[in-house]
């Protein structure tokens, strides 16, 4: 019967922490397989990542498969019920966490209360101390924290990705045109992290093709609507993307949002940062 290397842990972001527990998982020489939940139990400032986009990056690095627990029905059970439930549906040879993992009813249980469990059972236990960046843990809270800041350049040395999102193109009022910018616009997805509203260096991902982008997040205070929306300016596009779901990687913040007084102070303001990102591009470096 095949063993397995279990890696423990809600990997929002897949940042450089949580490599750190996986990649004992993925050299242990057993089957790794990441336990996870399918959503956040509580609101935290939103998420990093959906499931889907999650398991991709956690299979991506190498993790040969992911189990995602419902947290309602998991939350209640206590820590012994909790471990005992992966314990007899897998072969478990081993366990590895973070250095501040909690689980079971109430989060009770403590990386302390899995070590002796897994002395107790013959299990290989594993407990990662804090990847640390300017003397603070590296956490999925930290990297929320600089996004919220517009800190995405930042927020990449802990990803080891800039962080993206998917989201279709939907119409938008076609005003970009008449100012020679044409723009796909995404809604700005709900439950993932708020990033600082202004405009960005970005990437686009159309059908495995990359672009340069510059996007604005946020209001459109020139032209206000009542969602967060992500309006792109694609460079070297010209084709037809409405109605597909493309991938916004957030490259750098480049200003603050800004009402204009005219549709002509705003094309300057486009042109400066186009200018910036032909100059700076990123796409298929």
């Amino acid at each position: 019967m095949e063993q397995y290397a279990i890696a423990l842990g809600m990997f929002d972001g897949v940042h450089i922490g949580h490599r750190a527990v996986l990649q004992s998982a993925v050299d242990s020489g057993f089957k790794s397989l990441a336990v996870t939940f399918d959503s956040l139990p509580f609101k935290n400032g939103g998420i990093l990542m959906t499931p889907q986009i999650k398991e991709e990056e956690l299979k991506a690095f190498g993790i040969d498969e992911v189990r995602f627990l419902n947290f309602e029905e998991v939350k209640d059970l206590a820590p012994l019920e909790f471990l005992e439930r992966l314990y007899h549906k897998y072969n478990v040879a081993k366990i590895v966490c973070g250095f501040n993992y909690r689980f079971g009813r109430k989060a009770e249980g403590t990386t302390q209360f899995l070590r002796e469990y897994c002395e107790e059972r013959g299990i290989i236990f594993d407990e990662i101390p804090p990847v640390t960046q300017s003397d603070r843990p590296v956490s999925s809270t930290l990297i929320k924290e600089l996004l919220n800041n517009g800190e995405a350049e930042e927020a990449e040395k802990l990803l080891t990705t800039p962080f993206y999102f998917k989201a279709v193109v939907e119409n938008g009022d076609h005003r970009g045109r008449t100012i020679d910018f044409p723009t796909a616009n995404q809604r700005y997805p709900e439950n993932y992290v708020r990033l600082k509203n202004g405009v960005y260096q970005t990437v686009v991902v159309i059908d495995g093709v990359e672009y340069d982008g510059v996007t604005n997040i946020g209001t459109r205070p020139t032209y206000p609507t009542d969602n967060i929306t992500a309006e792109t300016y694609i460079l070297n596009y010209s084709g037809n993307c409405y109605g597909k779901e493309i991938k916004l990687e957030v490259i750098k913040f480049l200003r603050d949002e800004k009402k204009f007084g005219s549709l002509d102070e705003l094309k300057r303001a486009i042109s400066e940062n186009v200018r910036y990102v032909r100059e700076n591009t990123k796409a298929n470096k």
